[in-house]
């Protein structure tokens, strides 16, 4: 068995067989701890069980420790790594390799979910006196800002180019690799070639003109 690459992403193309298959292709569990996310998700949108293994053992604590961000709440943020992650047994159809990486499509998908259940959450009174009850309804907090619809919904297609065009190509970078890739900024510094004080200060720097953004919005929709 091989990876090779067509268009952005490497996906598998199947070259032996395993013994005992009955003649059908199939990795061992080496070959699927070393394939990229791509080819697993591949082979779970065909129905195959070990690459879903394969894929929550990279992947579950990075979408808890997201959740968790979100919903401040463990009982909830473990419900959502399960969710998330039958979610992609089901529905893997439409991860699409072209437009994401499979990094990025499982910590947008984490995202999506854990704001809908924070809105959820949030409606039935769940975080009563709570700081994140804001007069925008459904914005789980700044730490929450991903680059997708959700962002554009809140600030507007104005105030997201507004703020999008303040940051420093370096503030960009480091927030997009933290909240769409879900890189901790230690591993944001290491990819960047970066020290730590670099990348923190980058991203906190951004973080402030987001807020800023938010802030303002906030008070022009109460």
């Amino acid at each position: 068995m091989s990876w090779t690459t067509t268009s952005r992403f490497p996906v598998l193309s199947i070259t032996r067989t395993r013994p005992g298959s009955g003649g059908g292709a199939s990795p061992d569990a080496e070959e699927f701890a070393n394939a990229p996310d791509e080819a697993l998700l591949a082979f779970v949108q065909a129905g195959n069980c070990d690459a879903l293994g394969v894929l929550f053992r990279r992947y579950s604590r990075l979408v808890r420790g997201v959740s968790l961000r979100i919903l401040r709440d463990e009982a909830e943020a473990d419900d959502l790594v399960q969710d998330l992650f039958l979610f992609m047994h089901r529905e893997a159809m439409v991860f699409d390799s072209s437009k994401s990486s499979g990094r990025s499509w499982i910590v947008q998908m984490t995202y999506r979910k854990a704001i809908s259940r924070w809105r959820y959450l949030t409606a039935r009174g769940h975080y009563k006196n709570s700081e994140l009850d804001g007069c925008v309804p459904g914005f789980a907090g700044s730490w929450t800002l991903a680059y997708d619809s959700s962002v554009e919904a809140l600030l507007g297609r104005e105030g997201l180019k507004k703020v999008m065009a303040d940051l420093t190509a370096e503030q960009l970078q480091t927030l997009r690799l933290h909240f769409c890739e879900g890189y901790t900024l230690a591993e944001i510094g290491k990819r960047l070639g970066q020290s730590l004080g670099n990348v923190r200060h980058h991203y906190y720097r951004g973080l402030e003109k987001l807020r800023k953004q938010v802030r303002e919005s906030k008070l022009q929709n109460c």
